[in-house]
């Protein structure tokens, strides 16, 4: 019955979201975001529940690419909007930009240290173990942000990036389908919705993912430019409550469920579903920029990224190399998770040019650093590659 209630109460706050829109009833723009916010959030809940229940259902190779979509899709209506609006408003790139880079970051400072720590709190180990079916997402993270550093170097990202990133995330989605099949592990309401007789478990799921995919898609637009207004009339930088309240917003309901899941004795499923995570978001995220921008432009062109965002780019994709390098041994210590909040942290609490520039070096002489003086690493890294290359010969 619990797990019920918690299905009522997401899905209650965010029918205010449904209402307001169709009532045509204009906000405050800090009620809006918080109203818009948290029906986002709500939303996000319903639809990861919805997600792992249909598990049950459908093909291995079809839940793969249906998660990767569905884990996205509060991050994709905010970040899809500002993309969208940068065609008539240039400074809106910025927004997109800082979206993007806010969520990938916030997984990895955040969502994998919280991972780390809770298990360590719960069964005192100092280290959780990466499942051998994270060595694909890993390869494939490994290439993604191989080419992340060529976009701060062009300063745009392209229909061309676009081409390029979500071929990546197909090609990943597809090698993955090849791998190991694992019988889901149903947790909270998501086992409560699979336990129901088949015909009413599918009509529950199904209207699971239309209610809130309804609720994203009517909150991004208010939400963000309550966001954007906020910031505006509080003499607060809007590029930062866009970067870091948003993501908030639609990364919480999975590294919430992520922590759940390392409470429950399971922290190696919690670190896979948040690494898949920065692979969409690495990959298909970035990748639908440009698409969204030139479909509201009219014309084939280049998302612009002036010299903020060019940094916030380099930044994330060196913390994302540092990352890769403290998994290469196929495990995160507390001591790295440690690291990675640390950092995190810092260059939050300090949002200027010269620290991001500073982060962005850090990051990357630790990671070289780990593999010139670790063998171990340096094989792991090349064992991940292996294993994605040998799926592909099957």
């Amino acid at each position: 019955m619990r797990n019920w209630l918690w299905i009522a109460i997401a899905a209650l706050v965010g029918m205010p979201a449904i209402v307001l829109r169709l009532s045509g009833i204009e906000l405050d723009p800090l009620f809006a975001a918080v109203v818009f916010g948290i029906a986002i959030v709500g939303g996000a809940f319903l639809l990861t529940w919805a997600a792992e229940a249909a598990q049950k259902e459908i093909s291995q190779a079809l839940v793969l690419a249906f998660l990767a979509l569905v884990a996205v899709l509060p991050e994709y209506a905010v970040d899809l909007y500002f993309a969208w609006m940068a065609a008539i408003d240039p400074e809106y790139a910025g927004y997109a930009a800082a979206n993007m880079t806010g969520a990938n970051r916030l997984l990895i400072g955040i969502g994998w240290p919280l991972v780390a720590f809770l298990f360590w709190m719960r069964r005192k180990q100092r280290a959780v173990t990466v499942g051998k079916g994270q060595a694909v997402e890993l390869s494939f993270l490994v290439l993604a942000t191989i080419y992340s550093f060529i976009i701060p170097i062009k300063g745009t990202i392209s229909l061309v990036d676009s081409a390029i990133l979500i071929s990546l995330f197909g090609l990943y989605i597809w090698t993955s389908s090849r791998g190991e099949k694992v019988e889901p592990e149903l947790i909270g309401p998501s086992s409560a919705i699979a336990a129901l007789p088949r015909r009413w478990s599918r009509l529950v799921t199904a209207s699971l993912f239309i209610f809130p995919a309804a609720i994203i898609l009517a909150s991004a637009e208010p939400f963000a430019e309550g966001l954007i207004q906020t910031g505006q009339s509080a003499g607060i930088d809007e590029f930062i409550l866009v970067q870091w309240v948003a993501p908030l917003a639609s990364e919480a309901p999975e590294i919430l469920i992520a922590a759940i899941f390392t409470l429950r004795g399971n922290a190696t499923a919690a670190l896979g579903m948040l690494i898949s995570a920065k692979v969409n978001q690495w990959t298909l995220l970035i990748g639908t920029l440009p698409i969204a921008y030139c479909i509201s432009l009219g014309d084939i062109g280049s998302l612009p990224l002036d010299m903020r965002q060019v940094e916030e780019v380099l930044l994330t994709g060196a913390q994302s190399a540092f990352a890769i390098v403290l998994l290469s041994r196929m495990r995160l210590s507390l001591r790295g998770a440690s690291v990675l909040f640390v950092l995190f942290i810092i260059q939050l609490a300090l949002p200027m040019t010269e620290v991001r520039w500073g982060f962005a070096g850090l990051y990357i002489v630790l990671a070289l650093a780990l593999l010139l003086t670790d063998g171990e690493r340096r094989r792991g890294l090349w064992a991940m590659m292996r294993t994605t290359f040998s799926t592909f010969r099957k």
